[in-house]
């Protein structure tokens, strides 16, 4: 507990001090440390008691055996009584190193009990065989239906749609109407409660799932970026690939430029989760990535959405190549973002209220047109 507390401190330490939260951060830490120090106390405490209760034990024992050999027997020749009482005097020190290890033993089975939790936990379902050289990108919902848990109402409810290979369909609606999950649930991030997702013809769950995941380029609004140099960021779970790739999918992404700039260009350190770079810079590497991937499906989960306007224009001029003969899934807030889509779903309460193409909405005086006027007004 203490470890977690300190690790979530650095991580936030931001946040605590845009907050002015040092004082409330210290108190938390001073309680987790007050009540580690309890604990360890409390376990130095069993074994100062743990060990001398041990020894006398012993002792009581050789004394309770030494009186029944004599009772059996009228007299004990000296060889005999020193032979025995040599080998009683070695017996305790590997009694007492044993009784030392049984407390440390006992905090290894807490500590491991925690660790088996981890490993115990069920793996992702992958018994899916197919697996071809590439897919066309067609995708299909039909009926899909998702609960988080089983007694929960489900977030998406008997949704059905479907994407052309190379086109661009546009998830608009409010916050909780269940678009996020919607396009987690084509990776397999999580297993459907029912109905079925397609792709190319081929229900989701029969395809092996690293060939699925392979096939799949998402750039979402939080970005992961890895204590790595630039190029080993972009290149991530991408085996052999030759600089001059890295440096194409950089000048594809708009961030080229600005790795130049680097003061070791490609083989700069980003810092932890990127935090040398900018957001606008994070998310280029991050288009960059999904670019040199190559995937025919791209997922757009927000990809703009924290940005400044000057970073808002390079990601999204970034975009539009990425976007370029790839079938994508954008879930936006900003008009500029999702206007150009081939359709556009409106989901609210994981249902599918409207659908169509921004003129179409627009003209029929839809919930999307209202979503318009009043959201995405600029």
């Amino acid at each position: 507990e203490l470890n977690h507390v300190v690790a979530e401190v650095f991580s936030g330490i931001r946040l605590v001090k845009s907050v002015v939260a040092e004082q409330n951060t210290r108190d938390r830490f001073q309680g987790v440390s007050e009540k580690t120090k309890k604990l360890g106390l409390k376990m130095a405490k069993v074994n100062s008691i743990y060990t001398p209760i041990m020894q006398m034990l012993i002792v009581f024992a050789m004394a309770i055996v030494m009186y029944v050999v004599l009772l059996s027997r009228d007299s004990m020749d000296p060889a005999a009584l020193i032979a025995y009482v040599t080998a009683a005097a070695l017996l305790p020190k590997p009694i007492r190193s044993l009784s030392g290890v049984h407390p440390q033993l006992l905090q290894g089975v807490v500590a491991a009990g925690e660790v088996f939790r981890h490993i115990d936990y069920d793996k992702e379902i992958d018994t899916g065989t197919y697996a071809p050289q590439a897919m066309q990108g067609h995708i299909e919902f039909d009926n899909v239906t998702f609960a988080y848990l089983a007694d929960n109402a489900p977030v998406l409810d008997h949704v059905s749609f479907t994407v052309e290979p190379g086109k661009t369909l546009a998830l608009v609606g409010r916050s909780g109407g269940g678009k996020s999950t919607l396009v987690n649930l084509i990776p397999r991030f999580y297993p459907l409660s029912g109905g079925s997702i397609k792709i190319d013809g081929k229900p989701i769950e029969q395809y092996q799932l690293d060939c699925l995941r392979r096939n799949i380029a998402i750039v979402s609004q939080n970005i992961s970026l890895f204590n790595a140099s630039v190029a080993d960021n972009i290149a991530f779970g991408i085996d052999n690939t030759a600089d001059a790739e890295i440096e194409a999918a950089a000048k594809a992404a708009n961030a080229h430029e600005f790795i130049q700039a680097l003061p070791e260009g490609y083989n700069t350190l980003v810092g932890e989760n990127g935090v040398l770079l900018s957001g606008g810079q994070r998310q280029r590497l991050a288009i960059a990535r999904a670019i040199l991937r190559n995937s025919p499906i791209l997922i757009l989960d927000e990809a703009t959405s924290a940005l400044d306007n000057e970073s808002e224009v390079k990601v999204q001029a970034a975009l539009e190549r990425v976007m370029q003969d790839r079938t994508t899934i954008v879930i936006a807030h900003r008009l500029s973002t999702i206007e150009h889509a081939d359709s556009i779903l409106v989901l609210d309460g994981g249902k599918i209220i409207e659908q169509g193409s921004h003129a179409e909405l627009m003209q029929a005086g839809s919930v999307y047109a209202k979503m318009v006027q009043r959201d995405f007004a600029e």
